[in-house]
């Protein structure tokens, strides 16, 4: 009998305990009395992994009777996090599975705890990636994600004397449950080599070869109506052992050609710092987009038949830019394998790809040396050149002069030639969208303007958003369970039924029981701080949290300098009634960059000097969570009461975190920036915290001598905490450490610390004033849980679906 069956909850349970016995015994290989905690583990997956299988080929088979058109996301990210609770949650067997367990004396919350987080992200990207695959099948639209299967993903960091420390992680040190090995779907990608003529065409023919394999893992959807398939790519040689070069006494040249393949899919975004590290990007861009690009290709010439309907059938998303290799890629199948025209098989590509822009930062918008792209890929260069051909044609036509015309080219002629890859995707695709208003209207006057001025119509906005099945549900229950109470449950279909607790906003019992369910959450996450790095915390403190990327526009580094100014103040003025103040930080520096890392240096210094000073008591406690990931943020968000998302106004794309937090009832602190306008403008301006220049001021700034030492020396508190962490305060043990990084706000400030500070400490100080009215507090907290509905990635997805995809 399926799990499928409809049966009683009794039922269901027995039915489940009496499967996992029979995987625990035929396919883990254990007795249920020699089976360690990690066995029942496995055996619940696959038990869990069989309903879902059936759920999969039902999908599949109705997608192929219908003819459907599919979507395919391609990502070099998928932060997906743990699977179990997700997927029980969806195919709607959690309290069975957990009834199940429990007569064996396990716990269901404590075996998810064995569950490996998946290293197969980094951040905002991965992560808005994963929530669209679920929103897809959640939806009810047929979709496969691509991407690269990492060994050892992003890496796994540990915190050493302050410093971060980057080690591989092992998450696949013991196998994966949920993956299925496709053998059938293998591709031979070629780099290198020469392109040659054929008379009627001509022929690539490259001098090394890999092969790529699909590993699939089902991706489930709510109510579990659609499971998705997560196609992940992993590279072997098509030799693994050269046998006369191991028998000659080479034995490590001899696995040469296995090592590189392996380097493929060993690390997400390897430093580039290097030349070498440079190609390996490269070739990994290239690896995974050319496979998924083939798999697409093969897929529907299988099923249709004929090339030219691909845009019927097939909606290729480019996530990022990353991924845009795929305009060239697409163009090289179509003509030189499929034999279309050149000008045929442009229209196609066109009409099938679609980009998402994810940054405005120039250096985030890729770009390779000529050289380096011309050796690896020399067919795909002359693909280019042909398009830059007749792009630059059209742009002369159009009357755009000559500046425009060399900021449209896909090549740069300033200094080294460069390829640009978001001018490639721009141009071959027909939906070029941003991720929040406020970007996408950056997006049409900055790095695209000229780009916009010749394809006017391209650009669009898709605001991100969540899945509230994870980002709610699953993480806050308690929450949950109390929303159901006071309006019913229609908000679990449809986040924007959220909207119905904005008539209880002010009902005294309502904020009551929503306080004990963050208070809840507050000790949960404490209890586990503990744990993990020894510092003791005030549940009942504010607990204020800036977890993400570690990176300079973020600015991770004004919130520590208002720390310390906080820190000064409560030391100076021991007679004010201080709110006592919980701040936790947590998230990755790239490994190549300096003042990121130093800044988590920064952020550990100041929490050994706060933590044990007993001048401050229980009244500031400084955090810095290492290896923040998926599931930490799923214990950390629930529990926090101030979201900070203070980037430097225009240069945040989104973000995803301040929807996160917001649905959880936690208030913004913010600029205008992001989404966070458009959170502002959802949840009112009473109920968030905007402080600080706006994008217009922050270029006007820029642009007319903004001069931060000036500001520095007129402010009080910023110049003392600026001066503290320069001259060694929190350093003793190297007094210059911070010295440079102190020395850089005075003297440029790209990111505009110094501006904002007065502001952001002004609102801070507000803060506290708006934590004193506990009634008024979690007034806002529901409004904002009642007003971010509309940030579901369900209403995102439908979006795409309705304006980009057609489907």
């Amino acid at each position: 009998m399926s799990l499928d069956t409809p049966l009683s909850t009794g039922s269901k349970a027995a039915e489940i305990d009496a499967h996992i016995i029979d995987v625990l015994r035929h396919r883990v290989g254990k007795d249920e009395r020699a089976a360690k905690p990690h066995d029942w583990f496995t055996a619940a997956v696959l038990t869990l992994r069989d309903a879902v299988i059936d759920r999969w080929m039902e999908s599949t088979r109705r997608t192929y009777d219908a003819e459907g058109k599919r979507v395919y996301y391609l990502s070099l990210e998928f932060l997906i996090g743990r699977l179990l609770r997700d997927a029980l949650s969806n195919m709607g067997l959690t309290r069975e599975m957990e009834k199940a367990l429990a007569a064996h004396g396990f716990d269901l919350a404590a075996l998810e705890e064995l569950e490996p987080d998946a290293a197969l992200g980094n951040g905002g990207l991965g992560r808005l990636a994963a929530c669209f695959m679920e929103s897809l099948a959640s939806l009810d639209i047929p979709a496969y994600g691509y991407g690269i299967r990492y060994v050892n993903g992003m890496f796994r960091q540990r915190i050493d004397d302050g410093w971060q420390v980057e080690l591989p992680e092992t998450w696949l040190s013991h196998g994966n449950p949920w993956e299925f090995d496709r053998r059938e779907s293998a591709y031979r990608i070629g780099f290198g080599g020469e392109v040659v003529d054929k008379g009627d065409g001509v022929e690539w023919r490259p001098a090394e070869q890999v092969e790529a394999s699909a590993v699939d893992t089902p991706v489930v959807g709510y109510r579990g109506k659609r499971v998705n398939t997560l196609r992940l790519w992993t590279a072997t040689a098509l030799d693994p052992i050269r046998l006369d070069a191991f028998n000659a006494g080479d034995h490590v040249g001899a696995l040469l050609e296995e090592a590189r393949a392996d380097a493929l899919v060993r690390v997400l975004y390897p430093a580039d710092s290097t030349a070498a590290g440079q190609e390996l990007r490269l070739r990994q861009e290239y690896f995974f987009t050319a496979a998924s690009i083939q798999d697409i290709v093969r897929r529907h010439a299988q099923y249709a038949g004929d090339v030219r309907t691909l845009h019927e059938k097939a909606a290729i998303q480019l996530n990022d830019t990353h991924p845009a290799v795929a305009v060239a890629e697409l163009m090289r199948l179509l003509v030189d394998i499929h034999g279309l025209e050149f000008n045929e098989a442009w229209e196609v590509t066109k009409k099938t790809v679609g980009y998402t822009n994810h940054t405005l930062l120039p250096e985030a918008l890729e770009s390779w040396p000529l050289p380096l792209f011309e050796r690896l890929l020399p067919r795909h260069m002359q693909i280019i050149y042909a398009i830059n051909s007749r792009v630059l044609r059209e742009a002369r036509k159009a009357g755009l002069n000559d500046a425009a015309i060399a900021a449209i080219s896909l090549i740069d002629e300033h200094g080294e030639r460069r390829v640009r890859m978001a001018n490639l995707a721009f141009v071959g695709a027909h939906s070029i969208n941003g991720v929040a208003a406020l970007h996408t209207d950056l997006m049409k006057t900055t790095v695209f303007a000229d780009l916009h001025a010749l394809y006017p119509t391209r650009i669009n906005n898709k605001t991100n958003g969540v899945t509230p099945r994870r980002w709610l549900q699953q993480c806050n229950p308690g929450l949950v369970s109390v929303i159901k109470d006071a309006i019913g449950p229609e908000f679990l279909e449809d986040a924007t039924k959220l909207a119905d607790l904005n008539a209880l906003a002010d009902d005294a019992h309502l904020g009551e029981r929503i306080a004990e369910v963050k208070r809840s959450n507050k000790v949960a996450l404490s209890n586990h701080l503990k744990q993990l790095t020894g510092v003791r915390l005030d549940p009942d403190a504010l607990y204020d949290v800036q977890i993400k990327r570690i990176h300079e526009y973020k600015r991770q580094l004004l919130n520590l300098i208002e720390t310390v100014a906080l820190y000064d103040q409560i030391r100076s003025h021991p007679e004010r009634d201080w709110v006592p103040r919980v701040k936790i930080f947590g998230g990755k520096a790239a490994s190549s960059y300096h003042n990121a890392k130093l800044t988590i240096k920064l952020a550990n210094d100041i929490a050994r000097r706060v933590n044990s000073d007993p001048a401050v008591g229980g009244l500031l406690k400084v955090v810095f969570v290492p290896n923040y990931n998926v599931t930490l943020a799923e214990r950390i968000i629930p529990a926090a009461d101030l979201s900070e998302q203070i980037s430097t106004a225009g240069m945040e794309a989104s973000g995803t975190g301040n929807m996160k937090f917001a649905l959880n009832g936690a208030l913004t602190i913010g600029t205008l920036d992001g989404a966070n306008i458009e959170i502002k403008d959802h949840v009112g301006d009473d109920n968030i915290v905007i402080f600080g220049l706006t994008a217009d001021e922050v270029a006007h700034q820029r642009g007319n001598g903004y001069n931060p030492r000036a500001i520095i020396e007129a402010s009080k508190e910023l110049q003392q905490a600026i001066n503290a962490i320069a001259s060694g305060v929190f350093s003793p043990d190297d007094r210059d450490r911070y010295k440079a990084l102190m020395g850089g706000i005075y003297d440029s400030d790209w990111f505009m610390v110094a501006a904002d500070f007065d502001a952001y400490h002004t609102a801070q100080r507000g803060i506290d004033r708006r934590w004193e009215d506990q009634a008024a507090w979690r007034a806002s907290a529901i409004r904002n849980i009642a007003n971010v509905g509309w940030f579901s990635s369900d209403r995102t997805i439908s979006e795409y679906a309705r304006d980009i995809w057609g489907v």
